[in-house]
């Protein structure tokens, strides 16, 4: 089965800002939503990076049928995954069958912030895979002891969980991530549609689980308008290789993607009016291998994009 979400940027607006498109997302059909984690936007021209917990109350509050989750919260370095443990509880119990927790291995961007150094990739699936298991013992609402490579926790119980624990997704963007994913999530999140992603989730125990994608898109009445907003505003998803996860700060970021044309920045952002382009980049999401895609539209107009995909892209995958 499709479904068609909708991203909530905390990087990009403010938490007022986002309960009311999460409130119009679920007024115009979308299924879902899913919602960045961050302490730093990527560059300053994004402006914003509110608590995302806080936000997820209020959301939980203001909507009744839309389901929210996390994309994706770094459990292992700002964050002790007892305390994430903890956070989604309590907003599954919010807003019950309606959370989903999705959790990776995080970005320099993010989780320098406590001083730590930050590790090579192995090291932080390491650190992942050690906090995935506390975070599941913890659930269970026995007291935890566990003394570990990375954390301990000690003599630590939750008592207030929700009546459905929410599934718990990891995001994966190469090989090594997917065998991961699939290990040990109950579904997927990738940030691109790559099938060999899909397939190294589905040979690593992941046959059957959901699979979720973002999608970019600037939708405006000119693409000329459109494609100069995606540069200004989200230029940074056109990088290449490593460096969404090694740079440190939004300035190094903004350097960065000084290397970066409008039509670099267009090949992987989708963008203006025309209907059938948009269409078509859900649809090479889907013959990738995801049944969920959630759709972040950059740039301020939200509510005209809202009202193109209610009225022009939501019934052609109804």
């Amino acid at each position: 089965m499709t479904t068609i979400g909708y991203s909530l940027s905390t990087e990009e607006h403010r938490p007022e800002e986002l309960v009311r498109f999460a409130c119009r997302a679920e007024q115009v059909g979308f299924g879902y939503a899913a919602i960045s984690d961050h302490f730093h936007p990527w560059i300053e021209a994004q402006g914003n990076s509110g608590f995302v917990w806080s936000i997820l109350g209020a959301i939980a509050e203001a909507t009744s049928t839309l389901e929210l989750g996390t994309s994706v919260t770094c459990p292992t370095f700002r964050y002790h995954p007892a305390i994430v443990a903890q956070a989604a509880a309590t907003i599954a119990s919010l807003m019950p069958g309606r959370f989903f927790l999705g959790v990776g291995t995080g970005e320099a961007l993010n989780e320098h912030i406590t001083g730590e150094r930050w590790p090579p990739y192995d090291l932080r699936a390491e650190r992942l895979e050690e906090a995935i298991g506390i975070i599941r013992a913890l659930w269970t609402g026995k007291e935890i002891t566990h003394r570990g490579t990375h954390f301990v926790t000690e003599k630590a119980r939750l008592y207030t969980l929700p009546p459905e624990l929410p599934p718990l997704y990891v995001a994966a963007g190469g090989p090594k991530a997917a065998a991961l994913a699939g290990r040990l999530g109950d579904g997927l999140i990738d940030y691109t549609a790559d099938a060999q992603v899909v397939e190294g989730f589905r040979a690593a125990g992941g046959e059957g689980k959901p699979r979720y994608v973002q999608m970019n898109v600037c939708w405006a009445e000119d693409e000329a308008a459109a494609r100069r907003t995606a540069r200004e505003i989200c230029g940074n998803v056109a990088l290449k290789g490593d460096l969404g996860q090694v740079l440190s700060y939004p300035a190094e970021y903004e350097q960065a993607i000084t290397m970066l044309s409008e039509d670099d920045v267009a090949e992987v952002i989708t963008c203006g009016p025309d209907p059938e382009r948009h269409v078509a980049a859900i649809q090479a999401s889907l013959d990738a291998g995801f049944d969920h895609v959630h759709v972040y539209q950059v740039g301020p107009d939200q509510e005209g994009f809202f009202r193109f995909y209610e009225r022009e892209i939501l019934p052609r995958f109804a």
